[in-house]
């Protein structure tokens, strides 16, 4: 890797202001922190049923996955997620609230998913060239075994978790 400030080699060192060894330039001085990256998605639930799109692009080209993507300088989490998911799907959502936020330390982002319903009930999302297919999975019927991410997986038990815990309330 090269310095973002000079070009120069960065060298891996134990900084004293530090608890970990860092990427540091030897010519000036830069730290080039390696810090996870924010993605962001929804998961669009209508009529009891969650809407998921087959990858079409790697990683996981051909696994179940709810939209996300990374998050562009200048929006927040959930401008971000309403865009990636219009990106996927050709399909216009609204955010209902905060699912959750996932991410395990041997993957290098942080992932935040909101639960969404589509702006207009009647409309369908598309499949695009970063779904090759979309459909909707009632809770029973989720394809567990070829989805493309723990946190996809992990967000949908929580939304499950969230039907077991309002069952009977009303």
């Amino acid at each position: 890797m090269f310095c973002l400030q000079c070009g120069q080699g960065l060298a891996e060192r134990l900084l004293p202001s530090e608890d970990r060894p860092r990427l540091v330039c030897d010519a000036c001085g830069y730290i080039h922190y390696l810090n996870p990256r924010v993605v962001c998605g929804t998961l669009p639930v209508w009529d009891g049923q969650v809407w998921l799109l087959r990858r079409g692009i790697e990683p996981r080209r051909g696994y179940w996955s709810h939209p996300a993507g990374y998050l562009e300088v200048g929006e927040s989490t959930a401008d971000g997620a309403l865009r990636e998911t219009h990106e996927e799907l050709r399909w216009a959502v609204q955010i209902v609230r905060l699912l959750g936020v996932y991410s395990r330390a041997a993957a290098p982002v942080v992932n935040v998913v909101y639960l969404a319903a589509p702006l207009e009930p009647t409309s369908r999302p598309q499949t695009t060239p970063e779904a090759l297919e979309v459909l909707p999975f009632a809770p029973n019927a989720i394809p567990w075994d070829d989805m493309a991410f723990p946190s996809t997986a992990q967000a949908l038990r929580d939304w499950i978790a969230g039907l077991d815990a309002t069952k009977g309330l009303t």
